[in-house]
């Protein structure tokens, strides 16, 4: 559910409406009447990714690439 309050309201309600979203919902706060911010509840689960694999391509990559290879070339050959 998402609430939209006003500027002035929500710095007088501001313990309220984190608690609001603590348990979910999503508030919206406007400036004459313009949407400016979002409080969203932070995920419980951590965006984090795991990208050794990556880096090992990009690493193996670099060991490969031939003096003179031109990587521009390379990632429009990828392409086609």
């Amino acid at each position: 559910m998402t609430v939209t309050v006003g500027a002035f309201e929500a710095k007088t309600h501001l313990s309220e409406l984190l608690a609001r979203v603590e348990e979910g919902e999503q508030v919206t706060i406007t400036k004459h009447g313009r949407p400016v911010a979002r409080l969203v509840p932070v995920s419980k689960t951590p965006l984090s990714r795991d990208w050794s694999a990556f880096w090992e391509k990009v690493d193996t990559r670099l060991v490969t690439l031939s003096p003179g290879t031109s990587i521009r070339a390379d990632i429009e050959a990828g392409r086609k």
